[in-house]
């Protein structure tokens, strides 16, 4: 007698850059991200600061409201970033850290921080989705399906932890 084995494939597809299959796989394209933002480094300073920008922090910032991002890596990727300007000599080690994000204008380098992009981001798309739940009947459900289930991650209840620390 043989037994047959079910085995499920999950097929992923990718949609607007980000893979999924039943559920977005959240490690996996953390993973992903943070290789493509550290691969920029054979540029001289003024050119890599804005491919930092244009590129690297794009693609980061397109995936803010859709990955489930921790404050604590937000934090680290600005400590590798920092670390990458070190190590390719356009930061000194001991120079002052704010001075990276201080715009050209202003005797600085114009680095776009990551964490206040990040913060910035979600209060943006949280208050993007309360002018539209008023609006869009269908939104209005599944804001009540989310609400009920307390594990689940959210953008806004992020943008208010976002605010909250803002205000103190």
């Amino acid at each position: 007698m043989s037994y047959l084995t079910s085995t499920v494939i999950y097929r992923r597809c990718k949609y607007l850059g980000i893979e999924e299959s039943e559920c977005i796989q959240h490690q996996q394209m953390k993973e992903g991200l943070l290789k493509v933002y550290m691969r920029i480094s054979k540029l001289n300073a003024k050119n890599k600061i804005t491919a930092f920008e244009a590129l690297a922090v794009a693609i980061l910032r397109y995936s803010f409201g859709s990955i489930n991002w921790r404050l604590e890596e937000i934090k680290k990727i600005d400590r590798k970033t920092r670390t990458v300007l070190k190590v390719y000599k356009m930061h000194h080690p001991k120079a002052d850290i704010g001075r990276l994000y201080v715009k050209m204008k202003g005797g600085g380098r114009g680095l776009l921080q990551i964490e206040a992009t990040y913060k910035a981001e979600i209060i943006s798309i949280a208050e993007y989705l309360s002018i539209k739940y008023a609006e869009d009947q269908f939104l209005n459900i599944v804001k009540s399906e989310y609400s009920n289930q307390p594990n689940m991650n959210s953008t806004i209840k992020a943008a208010a932890k976002v605010a909250e620390a803002c205000n103190q």
